[in-house]
């Protein structure tokens, strides 16, 4: 025996009784849990660790986010702002800091909320003369690029669009530097790449910021760099964090080749679903719509994939051992998504296959005769709950009406869909309280929209929004039987808090910080203080 946690009170245990004070660790598993004077004497070999009655609950996943995005993010130009001047006077320091000749590279902003609209790519050209620029979008579904970096790309008024793209273009026609969807990878696949050996430092530090933020899991969706420096990490024994990596669509063929498949791994790393993209994002207007966006009457969005290429796609992956983890933003796109799973479902019934877990990402917006689809197709709605905060004003503006059925939570849970919640970092900050009061009270940090939150018809309970950052993502993982509770025989990882968010106003929720996080029975950060 290794280690008791004594004095301690576990609230989202099923037998929460007075008695139960105390976890028991020996390894990286929990033996037991039951009273702290009993668990002490009968391990008095272990360590043991007075928690001072604070409060223990299992390690927090994020169970969509984008790893190694996140983590070079960390880096760049922040270009979350207020105002377009603001966004563009950062990117003017970094132009002062960085060689000629050199990327400046930034991320965050949203068009949505400057009152100019979108950038363009002159505005750029003025604050860093003699940089290529690239900055990519809160949405991370569009990028806004200066002209030398157009000019480096080999961008111009003759390029066409490129399927499930578009190049913006100015009243001359001349492209104006801002990219919707699949134009962004004109321009980023040109961008010089970060060596190996850069990355696996950069996902070691996050892997720091997000342990001081409760998280001990995340399920990522970056690129097979992400994957080869999470490895490294492995092979060094500096990887504490448990990650589901999922498959690009392009590398299909040569996972299948390899003959990875889903849950192959450990539970340390693991390979996850192969990730699909049926349409864009809210943000640029390129989500798919069933009806176009109330302000731009003429647009439907973008959508990269039909019923029938899911079909193709999701039968080659079951084929092959590999779960789907589709990215479906709109209402139309949803409902292509839903119909082609009900083909596939089919499928995999003819062919004998499994039942496998398949995720749709997102599921901002539905069609009202679509909502109790993923429940009946056994789909795990994969949400991100600080998105319908962070998005409101623009749901609003284009979408009006159909927000009832948007970022519906609680609809899905009363139909009886599995919830696993993330939060899409580095498009949303990754702290997963944030992410917790957002769902709790379908409010921002500022108290706003007002005191019941935003169609609060659809806000969770404190239990219900915890447990889509701890079993809803272990469920996902495969790993329900070992992952996401405090119990005998289940991975010890766990936080403390310092303050009980049962007992505390619900507006105090995204404030809430670890005093220390555990992954595997070891304490991977700590500040009692």
């Amino acid at each position: 025996m290794d280690l008791v946690l004594y004095n301690a009170r576990f609230p989202l245990l099923k037998d929460n009784s007075p008695s139960m004070t105390a976890v028991a660790i020996a390894g990286d598993r929990i033996i037991e849990l039951g009273d702290s004077a009993e668990l002490r004497r009968q391990y008095n070999n272990a360590r043991q660790q007075d928690m001072q009655g604070r409060l223990i609950l299992p390690g927090l996943t994020d169970a969509h986010m984008h790893f190694a995005q996140y983590a070079r993010n960390l880096d760049i130009v922040d270009c979350e702002t207020a105002t377009l001047q603001e966004c563009l006077e950062r990117v003017e320091q970094g132009s002062r800091i960085t060689p000629t000749g050199q990327w400046i590279l930034g991320h965050g902003w949203n068009q949505n909320r400057w009152q100019e609209g979108f950038g363009n790519a002159e505005m750029l050209d003025r604050v860093a003369p003699g940089h290529p620029v690239y900055l990519s979008a809160k949405s991370l579904h569009a990028g806004w690029a200066n002209n030398l970096a157009l000019k480096l790309a080999g961008i111009d008024l003759h390029t066409p669009d490129p399927p499930n793209g578009r190049i913006n273009h100015d009243a001359q026609g001349q492209p104006d530097g801002i990219l919707l969807e699949d134009a962004v990878l004109l321009v980023t696949r040109i961008i010089p790449e970060e060596n190996l050996e850069g990355l696996v430092s950069r996902l070691k530090n996050a892997q720091l910021t997000l342990w001081k933020m409760g998280l001990t899991g995340i399920h990522d969706f970056d690129g097979p760099d992400c994957f080869a420096a999470l490895q490294i990490l492995c092979e060094r024994d500096q990887l504490h964090l448990r990650v589901v990596k999922s498959i690009p669509q392009v590398n299909l063929e040569h996972a299948i080749t390899l003959g990875l498949r889903s849950g192959f791994g450990d539970d340390l790393l693991q390979i996850g679903s192969l990730k699909l993209f049926a349409d864009g994002a809210l943000g640029p207007h390129t989500a798919a719509m069933h009806e176009p966006f109330i302000d731009d009457t003429r647009n439907y969005g973008i959508l990269a994939m039909d019923k029938e290429q899911l079909f193709e796609n999701g039968c080659r992956a079951v084929e092959n051992g590999i779960s789907l983890a589709v990215h479906a933003i709109g209402d139309r796109a949803n409902h292509e998504v839903l119909d082609g799973f009900v083909q596939l479902r089919e499928h995999e019934k003819l062919k004998n296959l499994p039942n496998y877990r398949h995720r749709v990402e997102h599921v901002q917006l539905l069609l009202s005769e679509d909502e109790s689809r993923l429940a009946e197709l056994n789909l795990i709605a994969s949400m991100q709950p600080i998105h319908a905060t962070s998005d409101m004003e623009m749901a609003e503006r284009s979408w009006g009406s159909r927000n009832r059925h948007a970022y519906a939570w609680k609809t899905q849970l009363s139909q009886g869909a599995r919830l696993a919640f993330g939060s899409d970092a580095p498009v949303e900050d990754p702290n997963p309280f944030k992410g917790i009061h957002a769902a709790v009270t379908r409010r921002r940090a500022d108290g706003s929209p007002g005191e019941n939150g935003w169609y609060p018809e659809q806000r969770l309970s404190l239990v219900e929004a915890l447990n889509g950052f701890t079993q809803g993502p272990a469920y996902a993982a495969g790993m329900e039987d070992r992952l996401g509770k405090l119990g005998s025989g289940y991975l010890a990882d766990l936080i403390v808090l310092g303050q009980d968010p049962f007992d505390c106003p619900s507006s105090d929720l995204a404030a809430l910080k670890p005093l220390a996080t555990m992954v595997g029975g070891k304490w991977v950060w700590e500040d009692w203080n």
